[in-house]
C-alpha cells in the first residue's frame, strides 16, 4: 500500500514539474511576442488619404486623438465646356446658385450657362484590417538630405541588417517607404529580435546613424462609408458654348461672377475648361 502511495506521489511530482516548465516557456513566449502587441503609436503607417471622423468613446481628462490623415486631397474631373468658381464667401455661391441660368453678354453676343452646386465624396468611417508581419521590420530614423539613392540605400540596409553578428539574417525583400523602409526576412525570429533590440548605428555613406526598428503593420480597408458633401464655396458652371480660348474665357467667366449686380462677389479661384479639351482640380484640406 506504500508503495502504491509513493508512486502516485512521485507521478504528480513529476507532472506538477512538467506544467511548471510548459508555463515558464509560455511566459518566456509571451514576452518574446510582447513587442508586437499594440504597435499603432510607434509605425508610421501610410494611410488612405481620406477624411475619418472619430466615432469611439473617450474618458475624462483624455484627449481626443486627431485623425491619422492631415491633408485630404480629392482630384475632380471637369468636362468640356465648364468651369470652377470658388468664391471667398459661402453667401456668395448660395445667391448665385439661385439663378440656375446666366446670361454673360460678350460684344453682340450673349452666353447662356447653366450653374450647379459642386458635390465630392467623402469617407466619414471606415474600416481597417491589421497585421503584423512576423518577418518584417520597419526601418525609421533617416535623416533629411541623406544623399544616397533609393538603391543605394537599400542594398546597405540589406547588407547590415542581412549579418547574423548584427542581430539579422538573409533578406528576402526590401522596400522604401515615405519615412521608412521594409526589410522581409526568411526566419520569423530575426524580425522578432530587431524589433526587441529596437535601436542599431548604421553606417550610411561616410556617416553612422542611430535607426530605429519597429514591427511592420500592414492593412486592408475591409469597409467604408461615403456620403457627397456640397462645397458651400464652389460653383460648377456648365454648358458653356466653343466660342472662345481658354484665356479670354477665363477672364469673361472671372468678370461676370464678380458683379454684386449678378450675385457675384470676390473670386478666389476660377477654373475653366474649353469645350473638347478635359481638366482637373485637386481640393485640398489641411485640416486634421
Amino acid at each position: 500500500m506504500s508503495v502504491t502511495h509513493d508512486a502516485t506521489l512521485r507521478g504528480l511530482r513529476e507532472e506538477q514539474a512538467r506544467l511548471k516548465r510548459r508555463l515558464q516557456e509560455l511566459q518566456q513566449r509571451r514576452r518574446e511576442l510582447k513587442g508586437f502587441s499594440h504597435p499603432e503609436d510607434q509605425v508610421p503607417f501610410p494611410v488612405p488619404l481620406v477624411p475619418m471622423v472619430f466615432r469611439g468613446h473617450t474618458q475624462q481628462g483624455t484627449e481626443v486623438p486627431k485623425s491619422s490623415v492631415s491633408k485630404l486631397r480629392i482630384r475632380y474631373p471637369l468636362p468640356g465646356g465648364s468651369a470652377l468658381v470658388t468664391f471667398d464667401d459661402p453667401k456668395v455661391a448660395q445667391r448665385v446658385l439661385r439663378q440656375k441660368e446666366h446670361k454673360i453678354d460678350i460684344d453682340e453676343c450673349r452666353l447662356r450657362v447653366q450653374v450647379q452646386s459642386l458635390e465630392l465624396p467623402m469617407v466619414t468611417t471606415m474600416q481597417v484590417s491589421r497585421h503584423i508581419s512576423r518577418r518584417s521590420v520597419l526601418v525609421t530614423g533617416f535623416p533629411a538630405g541623406l544623399g544616397l539613392s533609393e538603391e543605394v540605400l537599400l542594398d546597405k540596409l540589406e547588407i547590415f541588417f542581412g549579418k547574423t553578428s548584427n542581430g539579422g539574417g538573409d533578406v528576402e525583400s526590401r522596400k522604401l517607404l515615405p519615412g521608412g523602409a521594409v526589410l522581409g526576412f526568411t526566419k520569423n525570429a530575426v524580425a522578432q529580435h530587431l524589433c526587441q533590440t529596437g535601436q542599431f548605428t548604421v553606417p550610411l555613406g561616410t556617416k553612422s546613424f542611430r535607426l530605429r526598428i519597429s514591427p511592420f503593420l500592414s492593412g486592408e480597408i475591409q469597409k467604408a462609408e461615403i456620403v457627397f458633401r456640397p462645397v458651400a464655396q464652389s460653383v460648377l458652371v456648365l454648358n458653356i458654348p466653343d466660342i472662345l480660348d481658354g484665356p479670354e474665357l477665363q477672364d469673361i467667366l472671372e468678370v461676370y461672377f464678380q458683379k454684386p449686380s449678378h450675385g457675384g462677389g470676390e473670386v478666389e479661384a476660377l477654373t475653366a475648361v474649353p469645350p473638347g479639351q478635359r481638366g482637373l482640380v485637386v481640393f485640398t484640406s489641411t485640416a486634421g
